[in-house]
């Protein structure tokens, strides 16, 4: 009895070490940390006491309803809204994830949001009512298709800008796309639609996209030879609509600051180098197994040992 209860112990101590080591492992193989951005993150009520915001400068035909949304453009034609950073984002590795809705009356709409990582901040101009040529990165939200065959919209893609290079509307964009996916279903979502893009300097750039179901994340894009973003870079969000128009809501906005404990390992590195599910399952129930026969070995040993023990005792007193 002492035996068995020694080993299911022993099972169930192996069992909860192995659980706990799991836990602290993120999907990549290495653990991620995180800070909070406070400079950069946006909840409701999004105002101050004085009815501003200390962090972000809104713009344009931006609506604030400080119960459920900002509005950068309403349902309505020739509108343009903005909401920017009062501060840059100097951060070397970072994550943004934003909460978002499209959404307008009219069975058809446009022209859609971005989501800006520039050098110059709330300045007026074509580009989803930001200026064109801008340095920095541009995440394209286009819910309205000009002339792209073949690509299913709405679409979301990606455009590294060198300060020169224009963005060409009349093909959405086609030239310019540094990365992209298609994200039918994203207008008008049943879920809240979020959108999660992660960057580390010089190794990994990543957008996810929820907008099918709550909690289902699904990669739009990752690159692990990611374009160069400005140190000092502001980060923005506009609209703007045109004959055809939409509701385009920010709903809350949450920036981090991300550093990895084992600063050696590059998240692509530690992706590639990671066992697979099963492999690690089948390693682990090998070595457990092990374990047990080695237990049940000595335990086996020590019975043998004391059966011996009592016959020779009984031996001797005859």
């Amino acid at each position: 009895m002492w035996f068995g209860t020694w080993l299911s112990a022993l099972c169930l101590a192996t069992l909860t070490l192995g659980a706990t080591k799991q836990d602290k492992q993120d999907d990549s193989g290495s653990t991620i940390k995180s800070i909070a951005l406070r400079t950069h993150t946006l909840q409701q009520p999004y105002l101050d006491s004085d009815m501003q915001s200390r962090w972000y400068d809104f713009g344009g035909d931006a609506v604030v309803r400080t119960d459920a949304y900002i509005r950068l453009t309403s349902d309505r034609p020739s509108q343009t809204g903005s909401l920017w950073s009062k501060v840059p984002l100097t951060a070397t590795n970072w994550e943004i994830e934003v909460e978002f809705k499209i959404h307008g009356k009219g069975s058809l709409f446009g022209d859609g949001f971005a989501m800006w990582l520039t050098k110059t901040r709330a300045q007026e101009g074509p580009v989803f009512g930001s200026i064109d040529n801008f340095e920095g990165l541009g995440i394209f939200f286009d819910t309205y298709k000009n002339n792209r065959p073949g690509t299913v919209f709405p679409y979301v893609m990606a455009m590294v800008g060198d300060g020169q290079t224009s963005y060409d509307k009349n093909t959405d964009g086609k030239q310019q796309e540094f990365a992209g996916c298609s994200a039918r279903g994203m207008r008008h979502s049943a879920v809240p639609s979020k959108f999660r893009l992660t960057y580390f300097q010089d190794k990994e750039l990543r957008l996810e996209l929820q907008y099918k179901k709550e909690d289902d994340w699904i990669l739009c894009f990752e690159t692990f030879s990611p374009p160069s973003i400005p140190n000092v870079a502001y980060l923005g969000f506009t609209s703007e609509t045109g004959e055809l128009s939409d509701n385009h809501d920010i709903v809350s906005i949450s920036a981090k600051n991300l550093y990895q404990s084992n600063p050696s390992s590059t998240p692509g590195s530690s992706r590639k180098k990671r066992p697979s599910p099963r492999k690690k399952r089948g390693s682990w129930f090998w070595t457990l197994g092990k374990i047990v026969l080695a237990v049940i070995g000595v335990g086996g040993a020590y019975v043998g040992y004391t059966a011996w023990r009592t016959n020779n005792a009984r031996r001797s007193r005859f």
